[in-house]
């Protein structure tokens, strides 16, 4: 394999998670960076029972080539605040809910970081946009991606636009607000 074929194949984000029970919500982040051809690994690396291995993998993870970390966590949810603390890549959390508080205490976890150790944090159970939001912070270095993120983008306004034809045409077929096409 060409050194450039093992550089497009090598994980790109690392996506983690403090048990596999949360893979249900964190699969989608994986669904959305193969939706952008975007190559990531999957581990649970979890901050309380685990803690020196989370420390490593936060430590090790740009030397290992990863540009992103998704890291999703629920309860105390100290994962994505305690990876954002050891290694210098944009991490990105996920609240994900439990059976208590609905994740909310998640959620008020990874969204009150202090200063200095910042966590990009996503809806309670929005894997999803955390993997577009990482395929994004990649596309800010890679023409290629960023076009793929561009006619995304275009395809969520042509879903959007033809939903308003729909709807004006259910309820009288009205103009619209001079927007849509």
């Amino acid at each position: 394999m060409s050194e450039a074929a093992a550089e497009s194949s090598a994980p790109q984000v690392g996506i983690v998670m403090g048990s596999d029970s949360d893979w249900p919500v964190m699969e989608a982040a994986a669904e959305a960076l193969d939706e952008f051809a975007v190559p990531y690994e999957v581990d649970v690396v979890s901050a309380h029972r685990m803690p020196h291995e989370m420390i490593a993998y936060g430590e090790q993870a740009a030397g290992r080539g990863l540009k992103a970390v998704i890291a999703g966590a629920g309860g105390a949810a100290h994962l994505p605040g305690m990876l954002a603390s050891v290694t210098p890549l944009p991490v990105i959390g996920v609240p994900v809910p439990l059976k208590y508080l609905d994740g909310m205490d998640s959620l008020l976890s990874i969204v009150q970081m202090p200063a200095g150790v910042p966590v990009a944090t996503v809806s309670v159970g929005g894997a999803r946009n955390a993997g577009l939001l990482a395929a994004r912070i990649l596309a800010a270095h890679d023409a290629e991606l960023r076009a793929r993120m561009e006619e995304f983008q275009a395809s969520l306004r042509e879903q959007a636009a033809e939903k308003g034809r729909r709807l004006r045409a259910k309820v009288g077929g009205t103009s619209g607000f001079g927007f849509a096409r």
